[in-house]
């Protein structure tokens, strides 16, 4: 179950940044963008966090981006220390431009399913992370887990 779990992962992915690279986007650009824009996702740190990478690529890929003109860092006046990470006009225009390629690759998963198939598929994934992040948290409370 788990490899078929990865392989539509994979897919969505690949048939995702087929299109999105006319944007001028690759496979690891259009994902930070879409966190940044539409989870509120801010700083470098909770970036590298949610994308499960470290603050090394983090970095790099955020390099990217700012190149392209989607993104520019901030310092926080209160907290020379803090870096904010900022949409830019460009960054918005693009990302708009993304979602339609992810809702046409879902739809092209998702075809021949009944309406009943999606919403159950649905409340399973749901419930397999609520699971896990059960599982982690029961983890983390214990002492004795390293």
């Amino acid at each position: 179950m788990g490899l078929l779990v990865k392989h539509v992962h994979v897919l969505l992915h690949r048939i995702i940044d087929l299109q999105v690279c006319p944007l001028g986007l690759t496979a690891n650009q259009w994902r930070p963008l879409m966190l940044i824009l539409h989870r509120g996702i801010d700083t470098p740190a909770e970036l590298a966090r949610t994308l499960d990478v470290d603050t090394g690529a983090t970095t790099r890929m955020l390099d990217r981006l700012e190149s392209k003109g989607f993104v520019r860092r901030e310092r926080v006046p209160e907290d020379r220390r803090v870096v904010k990470i900022v949409p830019t006009e460009a960054g918005r225009a693009v990302g708009a431009r993304i979602l339609p390629a992810i809702a046409q690759t879902l739809n092209i998963h998702l075809s021949g399913f009944s309406e009943d198939e999606i919403h159950m598929l649905i409340a399973l994934l749901k419930r397999m992370i609520t699971n896990g992040e059960r599982h982690l948290q029961q983890a983390a409370d214990r002492p004795d887990t390293p």
